[in-house]
């Protein structure tokens, strides 16, 4: 059994994956733009994680533009049978590194056209709708006419399943009656807990829940806090972050992301990482902590 089999599994499109998988962003280079300071290094990365029994990516050709998706091709095509490769749609990039929603069809379409150039395939397995209505949180807004351009897609063959990133309740519910959604992935950590509620809600479905930036947003007291419970574990605050959040739910799938192969493997060790209750009850009390 490898450190990361200590992780579990969980449920992604009909397919088993490890709850500890990858995330591909930081391969690109700053800002997710450009190509990355180290080329070597960034192909390292990748095929140190799969070899490590990886098999759950997570990226997009907006990343770079094309740059995460060229370097996964070059690591690690052909894939190994057992790899889910989740990838996103529904913004691109300006000359300037920008944001911009990219919603209509044409763009959805030429979206998934171009990750399946660039990643070497033909059929992608996960596809999330990136939902732009704020680009730093969920907000309401219909996503029937995108989503439906993804569920024709998906019904042409290119799609094998279809999940949602930057999410509300409200547009899941929504989703569901277009398509099957096969996970959500929104911004969620030991600070941010808005999402509390869905993740229960998304459990008893049976459907993955996807978090992004495990120590993102953290106050000064909130970071004391986390590195002061890692100090006690010998371990470090990413670590402790991580394991609270294979603790937190079954469902939760992590994708932490790194362009050096040192903290990949440190990210990896979370999964041998047991928290004692004192530790829990501590950590579950930085949400309270007023930003």
């Amino acid at each position: 059994m490898s450190i990361i089999d200590q992780g579990g599994s969980f449920n992604l499109g009909g397919r088993s994956v490890k709850r500890l998988g990858y995330g591909a962003m930081q391969l690109a280079g700053p800002g997710v733009f450009g190509p990355p300071r180290n080329h070597g290094a960034a192909l390292a990365v990748l095929r140190e994680a799969v070899e490590s029994g990886v098999n759950h990516i997570d990226t997009s050709d907006f990343y770079g533009p094309h740059v995460t998706n060229q370097i996964i091709r070059e690591a690690l095509h052909p894939y190994r049978d057992d790899l889910v490769i989740v990838t996103k749609i529904g913004a691109r990039r300006g000359t300037d590194g920008s944001w911009i929603p990219a919603f209509s069809g044409e763009e959805l379409t030429q979206a998934v056209h171009d990750n399946l150039r660039n990643l070497g395939l033909d059929v992608l397995d996960v596809v999330n709708l990136r939902i732009m209505f704020d680009v730093h949180g969920p907000a309401e807004g219909a996503i029937e006419a995108p989503l439906t351009v993804l569920a024709d897609l998906q019904r042409q063959g290119l799609v094998r399943h279809v999940g949602l990133s930057n999410a509300t309740s409200r547009q899941i519910a929504e989703g569901r009656g277009i398509t099957e959604i096969v996970c959500v992935q929104n911004q969620y950590n030991l600070a941010h807990r808005a999402d509390d509620r869905l993740i229960d809600d998304l459990a008893r479905e049976g459907t993955a829940y996807v978090p992004f930036f495990p120590l993102g947003g953290f106050t000064p007291l909130q970071s004391s806090t986390l590195s002061d419970v890692a100090a006690r574990l010998d371990a470090t605050p990413m670590q402790v972050a991580l394991a609270w959040l294979l603790r937190r739910a079954e469902n939760i799938l992590l994708i932490p992301g790194t362009s050096s192969v040192g903290h990949l493997r440190e990210n990896l060790a979370t999964a041998s990482l047991a928290l004692p209750d004192d530790a829990v009850w501590e950590l579950n009390r930085m949400a309270d902590i007023a930003p």
